[in-house]
């Protein structure tokens, strides 16, 4: 008779489809309330990303302009469903609600692979099951999520290229340092500042001259389609280079908030009271090291990364979520190690015996 352990791949997705299920239902909730009662007359973002969706790129920010993918993935999504609505809600068949519709099931399933990656990068650092799970949902029912999710954003598909570059950096993973390098220039231009994080920590993936190929593919496609939109509307190619030039007058700004009561409100908001448990890690040697040490310089230098972010946009909370792969591995290691926590792992310490010296039911 095969041993147990035999059937542990068999079991690999069945696993890996409820801990995205968990995910998926964790940020769908919350979400649609987001998506159903959202005032849009006074956000920009979710304006111009409806006009991207429909084709229409004149008058769009130079900013949001070419971050193409997610709303056209929206628009494919909402085809479909604005025959639904012309039968269920005739009144809103012409309107943005199909498109609204798209933006927030797309969203939704992209936040879900962010959630399935996070959980997958705390156990290659050492978590337990229910450490890592309940990262997940200290991440996953931030504010952030809920508005990236529950918008016609495109926060999503950035934050799921930061999750998969801080796995494949853990375990190696090609395929994964792949996806990145092909999704990342699409998914926001600032992307730029996380390549040389990738060539340098990504090397036992992929070394730098394929790095530097997959880069090259991607950033010609990326110049392929700029050029296209802007022929479609008549641009001058400068634009891009004094819209990144315009984003250093954020810095002065952007430091000028951060060391401010309402700054630190701001930071200490991206993932609440939840922030409270790496207090507990901080109290004592031995308690910073169960966490500190796995994480090591990749994770501190990721967050360099992410301060850059934070302090070119001038929006702290919003790219200071980016930081949730370095969060949830380090909520999960301390939930796993740390003695206030260790009921939490106690029905996993115990090991099962096999299934042939399982007793017989009556």
């Amino acid at each position: 008779m095969p041993s147990p352990a035999s059937f542990l791949p068999t079991l690999r997705w069945p696993r890996w489809l409820l801990v995205y299920l968990l995910a998926l239902g964790l940020v769908a909730g919350p979400a649609y309330t987001m998506y159903v009662h959202y005032d849009f007359s006074h956000s920009l973002d979710t304006r111009s990303y409806l006009r991207v969706a429909r084709g229409e790129f004149a008058g769009v920010s130079i900013t949001r302009r070419y971050r193409v993918l997610v709303p056209w993935a929206a628009a494919s999504v909402a085809w479909p469903l604005e025959k639904v609505y012309a039968r269920i809600w005739p009144h809103r068949a012409t309107t943005d609600w199909p498109l609204r519709l798209g933006f927030y099931a797309v969203n939704c399933l992209l936040m879900a692979g962010f959630g399935l990656v996070l959980f997958r990068s705390c156990q290659l650092y050492g978590a337990s099951p229910p450490a890592a799970a309940l990262a997940v949902a200290a991440v996953l029912v931030s504010r952030w999520a809920v508005y990236t999710a529950g918008l016609p954003l495109v926060d999503s598909l950035y934050l799921l290229v930061f999750a998969l570059a801080f796995y494949a950096v853990r375990q190696g993973s090609g395929p994964a340092l792949v996806a990145v390098l092909l999704l990342g220039p699409h998914a926001k231009e600032s992307f730029v500042f996380l390549v040389p994080w990738l060539l340098w920590w990504g090397q036992r993936a992929l070394r730098w001259p394929a790095q530097a190929g997959w880069l090259l593919l991607s950033g010609a496609v990326v110049l392929a389609l700029r050029r296209w939109i802007d022929a479609r509307i008549g641009a001058a190619a400068a634009e891009s280079v004094h819209n990144a030039l315009a984003h250093t007058e954020n810095l002065l700004y952007s430091l000028h908030r951060l060391f401010s009561v309402k700054g630190a409100g701001e930071i200490f908001s991206i993932f609440g009271f939840f922030s409270l448990v790496l207090l507990a890690g901080l109290r004592g040697r031995a308690a910073r090291a169960v966490w500190l040490r796995p994480l090591g310089w990749p994770a501190l230098s990721l967050l360099a990364v992410v301060a850059i972010h934070m302090l070119l946009s001038g929006d702290l909370g919003r790219m200071g979520y980016l930081a949730a792969p370095v969060f949830a591995v380090a909520f999960s290691l301390i939930l796993t190690h740390h003695p206030l926590f260790q009921w939490l792992g106690a029905g996993f310490a115990r090991q099962r015996p096999p299934l042939s010296e399982t007793p017989d039911q009556p």
